[in-house]
Protein backbone atom coordinates (compact mmCIF):
# COMPACT_ATOMS: atom_id res chain seq x y z
CA UNK A 1 0.00 0.00 0.00
CA UNK A 2 1.57 3.48 -1.17
CA UNK A 3 1.39 6.38 1.31
CA UNK A 4 -0.70 9.19 1.23
CA UNK A 5 0.96 11.75 -0.87
CA UNK A 6 1.87 14.91 1.39
CA UNK A 7 3.29 18.53 0.58
CA UNK A 8 6.42 17.58 2.98
CA UNK A 9 7.06 15.53 0.00
CA UNK A 10 8.20 18.31 -2.05
CA UNK A 11 11.42 20.14 -1.68
CA UNK A 12 8.94 23.18 -0.71
CA UNK A 13 10.51 26.25 1.24
CA UNK A 14 9.55 25.93 5.26
CA UNK A 15 7.60 29.23 5.14
CA UNK A 16 5.46 28.06 2.83
CA UNK A 17 4.92 24.13 4.30
CA UNK A 18 4.47 26.21 7.58
CA UNK A 19 1.55 28.45 5.66
CA UNK A 20 0.21 25.24 4.00
CA UNK A 21 -0.57 24.01 7.47
CA UNK A 22 -2.15 26.65 8.69
CA UNK A 23 -4.95 26.20 6.45
CA UNK A 24 -4.62 22.94 7.06
CA UNK A 25 -3.59 21.65 3.49
CA UNK A 26 -1.79 18.09 3.76
CA UNK A 27 -2.09 15.97 0.73
CA UNK A 28 -1.95 17.79 -2.73
CA UNK A 29 -4.67 17.09 -5.37
CA UNK A 30 -3.58 15.15 -8.59
CA UNK A 31 -2.71 18.54 -10.58
CA UNK A 32 -0.63 19.38 -7.99
CA UNK A 33 1.38 16.44 -7.71
CA UNK A 34 2.18 16.61 -11.49
CA UNK A 35 2.46 20.18 -11.73
CA UNK A 36 4.49 21.37 -8.97
CA UNK A 37 7.71 18.86 -8.99
CA UNK A 38 8.18 20.54 -12.52
CA UNK A 39 7.88 23.82 -11.70
CA UNK A 40 10.15 23.70 -9.02
CA UNK A 41 12.71 22.47 -11.90
CA UNK A 42 12.14 26.01 -14.05
CA UNK A 43 10.55 24.10 -16.76
CA UNK A 44 7.63 25.78 -19.24
CA UNK A 45 4.42 24.11 -18.16
CA UNK A 46 1.18 23.61 -20.23
CA UNK A 47 -1.41 22.17 -17.84
CA UNK A 48 -5.00 21.11 -18.03
CA UNK A 49 -7.71 19.47 -15.49
CA UNK A 50 -11.25 19.87 -14.40
CA UNK A 51 -12.66 23.35 -12.33
CA UNK A 52 -12.26 23.14 -8.65
CA UNK A 53 -9.09 20.45 -9.25
CA UNK A 54 -7.18 23.09 -7.88
CA UNK A 55 -5.14 24.54 -9.91
CA UNK A 56 -4.30 27.97 -8.50
CA UNK A 57 -1.40 26.07 -5.64
CA UNK A 58 -0.01 24.28 -8.52
CA UNK A 59 1.56 27.54 -9.84
CA UNK A 60 1.79 29.53 -6.69
CA UNK A 61 4.02 27.12 -4.77
CA UNK A 62 6.75 26.69 -7.13
CA UNK A 63 6.66 30.61 -8.00
CA UNK A 64 6.67 31.37 -4.51
CA UNK A 65 9.87 28.85 -3.99
CA UNK A 66 10.91 30.53 -6.72
CA UNK A 67 11.49 33.99 -5.17
CA UNK A 68 12.29 32.77 -2.25
CA UNK A 69 15.33 30.53 -2.97
CA UNK A 70 16.91 32.64 -6.29
CA UNK A 71 18.05 36.14 -6.69
CA UNK A 72 16.33 38.77 -8.68
CA UNK A 73 16.97 39.61 -12.22
CA UNK A 74 16.00 43.25 -11.58
CA UNK A 75 15.71 45.47 -8.66
CA UNK A 76 12.82 47.57 -10.14
CA UNK A 77 10.40 45.05 -12.68
CA UNK A 78 8.29 42.60 -11.40
CA UNK A 79 9.69 38.86 -11.18
CA UNK A 80 6.64 37.09 -11.58
CA UNK A 81 3.28 38.45 -13.38
CA UNK A 82 0.13 36.02 -12.99
CA UNK A 83 -2.89 36.79 -15.61
CA UNK A 84 -6.23 35.85 -15.01
CA UNK A 85 -9.35 36.36 -17.76
CA UNK A 86 -11.91 38.51 -15.63
CA UNK A 87 -11.54 40.56 -12.83
CA UNK A 88 -13.18 38.31 -9.74
CA UNK A 89 -10.76 35.27 -10.99
CA UNK A 90 -7.83 37.61 -11.04
CA UNK A 91 -8.93 39.18 -7.50
CA UNK A 92 -9.21 35.35 -5.95
CA UNK A 93 -5.88 34.10 -7.37
CA UNK A 94 -4.64 37.49 -5.09
CA UNK A 95 -6.39 36.32 -1.87
CA UNK A 96 -4.86 33.03 -1.93
CA UNK A 97 -1.36 34.68 -2.95
CA UNK A 98 -1.69 37.25 -0.12
CA UNK A 99 -1.94 34.41 2.89
CA UNK A 100 0.97 31.80 1.45
CA UNK A 101 3.30 34.93 1.08
CA UNK A 102 2.07 36.72 4.29
CA UNK A 103 5.19 35.77 6.18
CA UNK A 104 7.73 36.25 3.76
CA UNK A 105 9.56 39.51 2.56
CA UNK A 106 7.97 38.94 -1.17
CA UNK A 107 5.71 41.97 -1.98
CA UNK A 108 2.57 41.57 -3.99
CA UNK A 109 -0.08 44.09 -6.31
CA UNK A 110 -3.40 43.87 -7.48
CA UNK A 111 -3.78 45.60 -10.95
CA UNK A 112 -7.66 45.26 -12.91
CA UNK A 113 -9.41 46.93 -15.31
CA UNK A 114 -11.93 49.68 -14.34
CA UNK A 115 -9.95 50.73 -11.36
CA UNK A 116 -7.96 54.06 -11.20
CA UNK A 117 -5.39 54.15 -13.38
CA UNK A 118 -2.71 56.66 -11.15
CA UNK A 119 -3.69 54.71 -8.16
CA UNK A 120 -2.32 51.98 -10.32
CA UNK A 121 0.85 53.44 -11.27
CA UNK A 122 1.40 54.27 -7.33
CA UNK A 123 1.13 50.66 -6.63
CA UNK A 124 3.85 49.79 -9.94
CA UNK A 125 6.60 52.68 -8.26
CA UNK A 126 6.51 50.25 -4.97
CA UNK A 127 7.97 47.02 -7.23
CA UNK A 128 6.33 44.41 -6.27
CA UNK A 129 7.61 40.73 -6.67
CA UNK A 130 4.35 39.66 -8.42
CA UNK A 131 1.65 41.35 -9.86
CA UNK A 132 -1.66 39.95 -10.54
CA UNK A 133 -4.08 41.58 -12.68
CA UNK A 134 -6.20 41.03 -16.26
CA UNK A 135 -4.37 41.58 -19.38
CA UNK A 136 -5.94 44.22 -20.60
CA UNK A 137 -5.11 46.10 -18.27
CA UNK A 138 -1.54 45.27 -17.88
CA UNK A 139 -1.27 45.62 -21.49
CA UNK A 140 -2.36 49.52 -20.54
CA UNK A 141 0.51 49.78 -18.15
CA UNK A 142 2.95 48.22 -20.29
CA UNK A 143 1.63 50.97 -23.41
CA UNK A 144 2.21 54.38 -20.60
CA UNK A 145 5.47 53.38 -19.79
CA UNK A 146 4.31 52.64 -16.17
CA UNK A 147 5.27 48.78 -16.19
CA UNK A 148 8.20 47.33 -17.65
CA UNK A 149 8.56 43.49 -17.92
CA UNK A 150 12.46 43.21 -18.43
CA UNK A 151 13.47 41.25 -15.81
CA UNK A 152 10.14 39.38 -15.62
CA UNK A 153 11.07 35.69 -14.13
CA UNK A 154 7.39 34.11 -14.32
CA UNK A 155 4.98 34.73 -16.50
CA UNK A 156 1.54 32.37 -15.41
CA UNK A 157 -1.47 32.53 -17.50
CA UNK A 158 -4.25 30.89 -15.69
CA UNK A 159 -7.57 29.70 -18.05
CA UNK A 160 -5.66 30.91 -20.90
CA UNK A 161 -8.18 29.78 -23.09
CA UNK A 162 -11.09 32.18 -21.37
CA UNK A 163 -8.71 35.11 -22.18
CA UNK A 164 -8.76 33.79 -25.94
CA UNK A 165 -12.12 33.71 -25.94
CA UNK A 166 -12.84 37.35 -24.57
CA UNK A 167 -10.63 38.86 -27.27
CA UNK A 168 -7.02 39.13 -25.45
CA UNK A 169 -4.56 37.32 -27.73
CA UNK A 170 -3.17 41.00 -28.76
CA UNK A 171 -2.73 41.98 -25.26
CA UNK A 172 -1.27 38.75 -24.57
CA UNK A 173 1.55 39.35 -27.61
CA UNK A 174 2.28 42.56 -26.29
CA UNK A 175 3.29 41.18 -22.69
CA UNK A 176 5.07 38.02 -24.33
CA UNK A 177 7.08 40.63 -26.01
CA UNK A 178 8.02 43.03 -23.30
CA UNK A 179 9.44 39.60 -21.17
CA UNK A 180 10.54 38.07 -23.71
CA UNK A 181 14.05 36.72 -23.12
CA UNK A 182 15.90 33.31 -22.45
CA UNK A 183 15.54 32.76 -18.62
CA UNK A 184 11.62 33.65 -18.35
CA UNK A 185 9.39 30.43 -17.36
CA UNK A 186 5.70 29.92 -18.42
CA UNK A 187 3.31 27.99 -17.04
CA UNK A 188 0.01 28.25 -18.71
CA UNK A 189 -3.33 26.60 -17.52
CA UNK A 190 -6.38 25.82 -19.16
CA UNK A 191 -9.43 24.04 -19.35
CA UNK A 192 -8.73 22.62 -22.87
CA UNK A 193 -5.33 22.02 -24.82
CA UNK A 194 -7.61 21.56 -28.37
CA UNK A 195 -8.67 24.56 -30.22
CA UNK A 196 -6.36 25.84 -32.72
CA UNK A 197 -6.24 29.50 -30.93
CA UNK A 198 -4.28 28.14 -27.88
CA UNK A 199 -2.18 25.75 -29.97
CA UNK A 200 -0.89 28.58 -31.71
CA UNK A 201 -0.33 30.65 -28.09
CA UNK A 202 1.71 27.89 -26.95
CA UNK A 203 3.92 27.81 -29.68
CA UNK A 204 4.93 31.18 -29.37
CA UNK A 205 5.02 31.70 -25.60
CA UNK A 206 6.34 28.27 -24.17
CA UNK A 207 9.33 26.37 -25.12
CA UNK A 208 9.39 23.35 -24.82
CA UNK A 209 6.89 22.84 -22.23
CA UNK A 210 6.13 19.20 -20.31
CA UNK A 211 2.09 18.84 -21.18
CA UNK A 212 0.02 17.36 -18.41
CA UNK A 213 -3.71 16.69 -18.62
CA UNK A 214 -5.29 15.35 -15.48
CA UNK A 215 -8.41 13.23 -16.45
CA UNK A 216 -10.52 15.46 -18.68
CA UNK A 217 -11.65 19.44 -18.63
CA UNK A 218 -14.82 18.38 -19.64
CA UNK A 219 -15.12 15.40 -17.41
CA UNK A 220 -17.81 15.06 -15.23
CA UNK A 221 -18.01 15.74 -11.46
CA UNK A 222 -18.93 12.54 -9.80
CA UNK A 223 -20.18 14.76 -7.13
CA UNK A 224 -22.83 16.69 -8.87
CA UNK A 225 -26.48 15.37 -9.12
CA UNK A 226 -27.90 16.96 -12.84
CA UNK A 227 -31.50 17.22 -13.63
CA UNK A 228 -33.25 18.93 -16.74
CA UNK A 229 -36.33 20.99 -16.85
CA UNK A 230 -38.02 21.94 -20.58
CA UNK A 231 -39.74 25.23 -20.90
CA UNK A 232 -41.86 26.21 -23.48
CA UNK A 233 -40.74 29.95 -23.13
CA UNK A 234 -39.44 32.75 -20.57
CA UNK A 235 -42.34 32.78 -18.57
CA UNK A 236 -42.74 29.46 -18.30
CA UNK A 237 -38.73 29.10 -17.14
CA UNK A 238 -39.90 31.97 -14.37
CA UNK A 239 -42.47 29.62 -12.99
CA UNK A 240 -40.37 26.70 -13.08
CA UNK A 241 -37.59 28.35 -11.29
CA UNK A 242 -39.90 29.96 -8.41
CA UNK A 243 -41.37 26.12 -7.79
CA UNK A 244 -37.41 24.68 -7.90
CA UNK A 245 -36.70 26.63 -5.08
CA UNK A 246 -39.75 26.32 -3.00
CA UNK A 247 -38.99 22.50 -3.75
CA UNK A 248 -35.43 22.29 -3.75
CA UNK A 249 -33.60 23.07 -0.39
CA UNK A 250 -29.75 24.08 -0.66
CA UNK A 251 -27.26 26.28 1.17
CA UNK A 252 -26.26 28.79 -1.69
CA UNK A 253 -27.42 28.95 -4.98
CA UNK A 254 -25.89 30.41 -8.23
CA UNK A 255 -28.06 31.38 -11.21
CA UNK A 256 -26.17 31.90 -14.59
CA UNK A 257 -28.44 33.21 -17.42
CA UNK A 258 -27.60 34.03 -21.11
CA UNK A 259 -27.86 38.04 -20.65
CA UNK A 260 -27.30 41.10 -18.13
CA UNK A 261 -30.68 42.09 -18.03
CA UNK A 262 -32.13 39.15 -16.84
CA UNK A 263 -29.83 39.20 -13.77
CA UNK A 264 -31.43 42.05 -12.53
CA UNK A 265 -34.79 41.32 -13.91
CA UNK A 266 -34.63 37.22 -11.80
CA UNK A 267 -33.01 39.11 -9.01
CA UNK A 268 -35.65 41.59 -8.67
CA UNK A 269 -38.21 38.61 -9.17
CA UNK A 270 -36.90 36.06 -6.25
CA UNK A 271 -36.68 39.45 -4.02
CA UNK A 272 -40.84 39.95 -4.93
CA UNK A 273 -41.00 36.39 -3.71
CA UNK A 274 -38.83 37.24 -0.18
CA UNK A 275 -35.89 35.65 -0.94
CA UNK A 276 -32.18 36.74 -0.29
CA UNK A 277 -31.45 37.48 -3.73
CA UNK A 278 -28.40 39.64 -5.39
CA UNK A 279 -27.55 40.35 -9.08
CA UNK A 280 -23.65 40.26 -10.46
CA UNK A 281 -22.92 41.28 -14.43
CA UNK A 282 -20.44 43.43 -16.47
CA UNK A 283 -22.01 46.39 -16.07
CA UNK A 284 -21.15 47.19 -13.19
CA UNK A 285 -17.98 48.92 -11.73
CA UNK A 286 -15.67 46.60 -10.54
CA UNK A 287 -16.05 47.83 -6.94
CA UNK A 288 -19.44 46.99 -7.14
CA UNK A 289 -18.88 43.33 -8.52
CA UNK A 290 -16.11 42.76 -5.62
CA UNK A 291 -18.44 44.28 -3.13
CA UNK A 292 -21.26 41.72 -4.08
CA UNK A 293 -18.43 38.67 -5.00
CA UNK A 294 -16.97 39.18 -1.29
CA UNK A 295 -20.98 39.36 0.10
CA UNK A 296 -22.39 36.13 -1.02
CA UNK A 297 -18.69 34.44 0.03
CA UNK A 298 -18.83 35.57 3.04
CA UNK A 299 -22.66 34.40 3.25
CA UNK A 300 -24.71 37.30 3.22
CA UNK A 301 -26.68 36.68 0.23
CA UNK A 302 -28.33 33.18 -0.23
CA UNK A 303 -29.29 33.55 -3.88
CA UNK A 304 -26.50 35.05 -6.35
CA UNK A 305 -28.09 35.64 -10.22
CA UNK A 306 -24.88 36.09 -12.98
CA UNK A 307 -23.84 35.19 -16.38
CA UNK A 308 -20.34 33.40 -16.80
CA UNK A 309 -18.48 36.21 -15.27
CA UNK A 310 -18.67 33.59 -11.88
CA UNK A 311 -18.44 30.19 -14.19
CA UNK A 312 -14.59 29.76 -13.77
CA UNK A 313 -12.10 29.27 -10.89
CA UNK A 314 -14.26 31.38 -7.94
CA UNK A 315 -13.78 28.86 -4.94
CA UNK A 316 -17.06 29.07 -3.36
CA UNK A 317 -17.38 26.61 -0.97
CA UNK A 318 -20.79 26.90 0.68
CA UNK A 319 -22.76 26.97 -2.94
CA UNK A 320 -24.75 23.58 -2.83
CA UNK A 321 -26.68 23.78 -6.25
CA UNK A 322 -26.73 25.44 -9.54
CA UNK A 323 -29.52 26.78 -12.00
CA UNK A 324 -28.76 27.57 -15.72
CA UNK A 325 -31.63 29.48 -16.27
CA UNK A 326 -30.24 29.48 -20.21
CA UNK A 327 -27.51 27.48 -21.22
CA UNK A 328 -24.38 28.71 -22.21
CA UNK A 329 -23.38 28.23 -26.40
CA UNK A 330 -20.46 26.63 -25.29
CA UNK A 331 -20.75 22.90 -23.90
CA UNK A 332 -17.59 23.15 -21.93
CA UNK A 333 -18.74 26.56 -20.59
CA UNK A 334 -21.83 24.39 -18.91
CA UNK A 335 -18.80 22.19 -17.00
CA UNK A 336 -17.23 25.19 -15.90
CA UNK A 337 -21.15 26.58 -14.53
CA UNK A 338 -21.83 23.48 -12.38
CA UNK A 339 -18.34 22.75 -11.48
CA UNK A 340 -19.26 26.11 -8.69
CA UNK A 341 -20.50 23.33 -6.84
CA UNK A 342 -20.07 19.67 -5.25
CA UNK A 343 -16.26 21.10 -4.20
CA UNK A 344 -13.88 19.64 -2.12
CA UNK A 345 -15.89 16.24 -2.08
CA UNK A 346 -19.22 17.91 -1.01
CA UNK A 347 -22.37 17.06 -2.76
CA UNK A 348 -23.93 19.64 -5.06
CA UNK A 349 -27.21 19.74 -7.65
CA UNK A 350 -27.53 21.49 -10.63
CA UNK A 351 -30.87 22.17 -12.73
CA UNK A 352 -30.96 23.26 -16.63
CA UNK A 353 -33.98 24.32 -18.01
CA UNK A 354 -34.12 23.98 -21.68
CA UNK A 355 -36.54 25.77 -23.82
CA UNK A 356 -36.47 26.19 -27.43
CA UNK A 357 -33.44 28.61 -27.76
CA UNK A 358 -31.41 26.45 -25.29
CA UNK A 359 -31.96 23.14 -27.57
CA UNK A 360 -28.78 23.66 -29.76
CA UNK A 361 -27.19 24.29 -26.91
CA UNK A 362 -28.55 21.01 -25.26
CA UNK A 363 -27.42 19.07 -27.80
CA UNK A 364 -23.67 20.16 -27.61
CA UNK A 365 -23.70 19.45 -23.98
CA UNK A 366 -24.91 15.81 -24.06
CA UNK A 367 -21.95 14.01 -25.84
CA UNK A 368 -20.32 15.53 -22.48
CA UNK A 369 -23.21 13.65 -19.89
CA UNK A 370 -22.25 10.40 -18.30
CA UNK A 371 -25.48 8.96 -19.02
CA UNK A 372 -28.02 10.14 -21.72
CA UNK A 373 -29.99 12.96 -19.76
CA UNK A 374 -33.98 12.72 -18.88
CA UNK A 375 -36.18 15.53 -18.33
CA UNK A 376 -38.02 15.98 -14.95
CA UNK A 377 -41.35 17.36 -14.81
CA UNK A 378 -43.11 19.29 -11.85
CA UNK A 379 -47.05 18.47 -12.14
CA UNK A 380 -48.55 21.50 -13.30
CA UNK A 381 -45.90 23.03 -14.78
CA UNK A 382 -45.41 20.49 -18.12
CA UNK A 383 -44.09 21.77 -21.45
CA UNK A 384 -45.83 21.58 -24.42
CA UNK A 385 -42.27 21.42 -25.93
CA UNK A 386 -40.64 18.25 -26.54
CA UNK A 387 -37.47 19.25 -28.20
CA UNK A 388 -36.50 20.60 -31.81
CA UNK A 389 -36.09 17.77 -34.80
CA UNK A 390 -33.28 17.72 -36.19
CA UNK A 391 -32.88 19.50 -39.60
CA UNK A 392 -33.40 17.32 -43.37
CA UNK A 393 -30.74 16.72 -45.44
CA UNK A 394 -31.04 19.17 -48.35
CA UNK A 395 -31.83 17.05 -51.51
CA UNK A 396 -28.83 16.53 -53.65
CA UNK A 397 -28.45 16.69 -57.90
CA UNK A 398 -27.72 12.77 -57.09
CA UNK A 399 -30.81 12.02 -55.52
CA UNK A 400 -32.63 14.26 -58.13
CA UNK A 401 -31.52 12.23 -60.97
CA UNK A 402 -33.13 8.68 -59.03
CA UNK A 403 -35.77 7.65 -61.06
CA UNK A 404 -38.33 4.62 -59.69
CA UNK A 405 -39.41 1.75 -61.43
CA UNK A 406 -42.37 0.22 -62.06
CA UNK A 407 -41.50 -1.67 -58.87
CA UNK A 408 -40.76 0.90 -56.91
CA UNK A 409 -37.35 0.43 -56.97
CA UNK A 410 -34.93 3.36 -57.67
CA UNK A 411 -32.85 3.77 -60.53
CA UNK A 412 -30.43 6.46 -62.22
CA UNK A 413 -32.22 8.14 -64.79
CA UNK A 414 -29.72 8.58 -67.47
CA UNK A 415 -28.51 11.87 -68.36
CA UNK A 416 -28.96 13.77 -71.57
CA UNK A 417 -25.56 14.56 -73.28
CA UNK A 418 -24.45 17.86 -73.80
CA UNK A 419 -22.70 19.25 -76.87
CA UNK A 420 -19.52 20.46 -76.09
CA UNK A 421 -19.12 24.21 -77.20
CA UNK A 422 -15.83 24.64 -78.75
CA UNK A 423 -14.59 27.87 -77.23
CA UNK A 424 -11.25 28.18 -79.41
CA UNK A 425 -12.46 26.73 -82.74
CA UNK A 426 -13.53 30.82 -83.70
CA UNK A 427 -12.17 33.14 -86.31
CA UNK A 428 -11.11 36.50 -85.19
CA UNK A 429 -13.64 39.73 -85.73
CA UNK A 430 -11.14 40.73 -88.69
CA UNK A 431 -12.13 37.59 -91.07
CA UNK A 432 -15.93 38.06 -89.81
CA UNK A 433 -17.46 39.49 -93.04
CA UNK A 434 -20.14 42.38 -92.13
CA UNK A 435 -23.59 42.35 -93.33
CA UNK A 436 -24.60 45.39 -94.51
CA UNK A 437 -28.06 47.33 -93.55
CA UNK A 438 -30.07 47.14 -96.70
CA UNK A 439 -30.41 50.94 -98.50
CA UNK A 440 -33.72 52.13 -98.30
CA UNK A 441 -34.77 53.41 -102.10
CA UNK A 442 -38.03 55.40 -102.42
CA UNK A 443 -40.49 54.13 -104.97
CA UNK A 444 -42.80 56.87 -106.50
CA UNK A 445 -46.64 56.10 -106.35
CA UNK A 446 -48.85 56.21 -109.41
CA UNK A 447 -49.88 59.03 -109.55
CA UNK A 448 -46.67 60.92 -110.32
CA UNK A 449 -45.98 58.07 -113.42
CA UNK A 450 -49.34 59.91 -114.49
CA UNK A 451 -48.16 63.01 -114.38
CA UNK A 452 -45.03 62.11 -116.08
CA UNK A 453 -46.90 60.23 -118.84
CA UNK A 454 -48.81 63.22 -119.99
CA UNK A 455 -46.01 65.66 -120.37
Amino acid sequence: MQPTPSFNDFPLDHRLLKALEVKQLVTPTEIQQQAIPHGLLYKDLLASSQTGSGKTLAFLLPAVHRLLRTKALSKKDPRALILAPTRELAKQVFLQLKWLVANTPIKIGLILGGENFNDQVKLLRRNPDILVGTAGRVADHLKGKSLFLNGLELLILDEADRMLDLGFSQELMQIHQAADHRKRQTMMFSATLDSAALHNLTHTLLKAPQRIAVGQANAQHQDIDQHFYLADHIEHKDQLLLALLQQQSYQQLIVFTATRSDTERLAALLKEQGLDATALSADLTQSQRSNIMNAFGRGQHSILVTTDLASRGLDLRNVSMVINFDLPKHADEYIHRIGRTGRAGSKGTTIALVGPKDWRSFERIKPLLAETPTFDSIEGLEATFKGLQPPKPKRTMANNNKAKRKDGSEQQAKSRPTKRIKTMGGQDVGHIPLKRKPRKVDVPDEQDDNIDSED
